[in-house]
């Protein structure tokens, strides 16, 4: 189909390109093909009256008759032919050819149609196959045609200049603006840099005896004396330059972490300061600065106590799910796949240099634990969520089981109290189900259909009534359960299953996925504020935490992950060492399949509580 497709079209170009008549009976014709096995060997010409010899060649009757009257043989193969009478008719090649006539006079019609179809293109082939012209006229015609062309090509350079002039405005006007923004943001930059360096002055004037390596190449002319200050200027106790040592340590630090995040930290500025830059009273320069003292005031991690969830050396399963702090933090509960619920007392634990830490209450469940809350109300109060769907309240100083509920059928994920109203807990669920139960009731007071299995579930702390849970469609789910029929707004932007979120305050939340990324939402906006990167998180739960600014989460290579919410990329890592049971000892480190699974902010502090899947809990100091 293909080659009588190139070949018609070759077919239609020839015409145009002939200056003498066409003709079609015959080779001589532009629409004859010259391999055809219809033309006779003697005139080259289509079989006209086909007669075939004795030996078997075919000839036009006329053109055979008149070489057998010349010599008596056959033009092709030179065979004897004795008599005129030996010839006979080619009644089927007669057919053929009449057919293969018709089919080419068809194409010819066609052809002709298309040439008359074309706007002056008859009058001008007439023209041209005028016999009457000379060849002055011919000149002229010609000169007509090469004038003609010429403002053809003149009209399409002109379209071409124009389409790039249009081209070239549109960039001019791009980079137009990409200038006004420039122009703009240096002038923001103009104007913080000469409020900080009145900021910078005011100190100096406030304070006298300013380190002389925090003056510009160690000299302030500014100063009395023009020569700045003395590198043997005594220090605040009277010692000489006493501070200096950890002012440069802390400067350099800094400094390093500015520059190790300088295209976030520029993203954030200006986000900050393009919003509030009508505004006169120096807001955004503010919430930068503030920003960037919470971005650089850590810089390591310090472990305080490292205590063990199993005590059994040959338990190599010892997962910890969950870790939470109670309402004044004096106790932390560490939950598993031990089945085990204890409880440590934060200030022993980080006073007593021992190795091995005893908790001051332990309960045992039926089930693996998913996780564990606090109430906000009762100290002693305690809720814990396991892999049989079971919703259990403790008291955590008694181990008594105040109220059980068994109304999910799978296994719950998670479970938390009401900050505003503590008699209020809500859980989630395998189930698809976010069910919403009161500590005064046997049964729930409320349940919320999901498409998909629910593996978070949080409330607002300033809210009674707002609630969101992350689900393994994907999204976070947030809603009023004054109206539990329809979400109050739906975050989408992740690419696996939601596994946890917590609210940085009351109109932002942090949610983590099994894609391996952090996003930051605020409840007004269905898409997300922030991305973070870093960490290693597929197929795990690896815990998450926050404190208002920071963000804690663990990863698939055994390690902790410290975010900034203004910034993109981690902050801090903390790699957990590698701890071998009796029977896995002879392993490699690379063959580790440890990842930390827990993470737990201590709430007003900088202290983060972090448990991988070997049962390793960490209380570490943001320093």
């Amino acid at each position: 189909m293909a080659g009588r497709t190139q070949q018609t079209t070759r077919q239609v170009a020839k015409p145009r390109k002939r200056t003498q008549p066409p003709v079609f009976n015959g080779v001589t014709g532009s629409y004859e093909d010259k391999d055809s096995d219809f033309l006779c060997p003697i005139c080259f010409d289509l079989i006209e009256e086909a007669h075939m010899t004795k030996c078997g060649h075919t000839f036009c009757y006329k053109c055979i008759k008149q070489s057998l009257e010349t010599a008596n043989r056959c033009p092709k193969c030179n065979f004897v032919i004795e008599s005129q009478d030996l010839i006979f008719p080619n009644f089927m090649l007669n057919e053929l050819v009449q057919k293969y006539r018709s089919r080419q006079d068809d194409k010819r019609i066609r052809l002709d149609h298309q040439v008359m179809n074309v706007p002056g293109s008859l009058d001008l082939a007439e023209m041209v196959m005028e016999e009457s012209l000379d060849l002055t006229n011919v000149n002229n015609l010609l000169e007509l045609l090469h004038n003609r062309k010429q403002q053809l090509e003149d009209d399409g350079r002109l379209a071409q200049n124009i389409v790039l002039k249009d081209f070239l405005v549109q960039l001019r006007q791009k980079k137009q603006e990409q200038l006004g923004k420039l122009s703009k943001e240096i002038s923001i930059l103009d104007e913080d840099v000469q409020s900080i360096e009145e900021r910078i002055n005011e100190h100096r004037e406030k304070y006298p005896y300013l380190p002389d390596h925090l003056v510009p190449n160690s000299v302030d002319p500014s100063l009395p004396g023009g020569s700045g200050l003395s590198s043997s200027q005594d220090g605040f106790n009277g010692s000489k330059n006493s501070g200096k040592q950890w002012l440069r340590t802390s400067m350099a630090t800094r400094r390093k972490k500015v520059n190790q995040h300088f295209d976030d930290l520029h993203q954030c500025y200006f986000s900050i300061r393009n919003d509030v830059f009508s505004d006169s009273d120096g807001g955004g320069l503010d919430e930068f600065t503030e920003s960037l003292s919470k971005f650089t005031r850590f810089s390591s991690f310090r472990p305080l106590a490292t205590l063990s969830y199993t005590s059994d050396i040959y338990n190599s399963s010892s997962i910890v799910s969950s870790i939470e702090f109670d309402r004044d933090c004096d106790f932390f509960a560490i939950a598993g796949v031990t089945k085990k619920i204890k409880v440590f007392e934060y200030g022993t634990v980080v006073k007593d240099a021992v190795d091995i830490h005893y908790p001051i209450t332990e309960m045992t469940c039926n089930s693996k634990i998913s996780c564990v809350t606090w109430s906000s109300y009762h100290k002693n109060m305690l809720a814990s969520a396991d892999y049989e769907g079971a919703i259990t309240l403790w008291d955590a100083f008694t181990q008594q089981k105040l109220r059980l509920f068994q109304e999910h059928e799978k296994r719950c994920w998670s479970v938390d109290f009401n900050r505003m109203d503590p008699q209020h807990i809500a859980s989630g669920s395998d189930d698809a189900k976010v069910k919403l139960w009161s500590t005064n009731k046997e049964n729930s007071i409320m349940s919320i259909e999901a498409k998909a299995n629910v593996c978070c579930v949080k409330f607002n702390p300033d809210s009674r009534y707002h609630l969101a849970f992350g689900s393994a469609d994907h999204c976070v789910h947030y809603y009023d359960l004054r109206n539990p029929k329809q979400a109050v707004n739906v975050f989408k932007g992740h690419k696996k299953a939601v596994s946890y979120t917590k609210f940085l305050n009351h109109t932002e939340l942090v949610s983590a996925s099994t894609d391996s990324q952090l996003k930051l939402w605020t409840t007004g906006k269905s898409t997300s504020v922030r991305t973070f990167n870093g960490h290693i998180n597929e197929k795990n739960f690896v815990g998450l935490a926050t404190d208002g600014d920071y963000v804690a989460c663990g990863s698939e290579n055994n390690s902790l992950y410290i975010y900034y919410k203004g910034l993109s990329k981690q902050l801090l890592t903390y790699k957990f060492d590698t701890v071998r049971s009796v029977l896995d000892k002879e392993k490699k480190e690379d063959d580790s399949n440890e990842f930390v699974s827990a993470v737990a902010w201590r709430p007003g502090s900088n202290v983060v509580v972090a448990a991988n899947s070997q049962g390793t809990v960490k209380v570490l100091e943001l320093v």
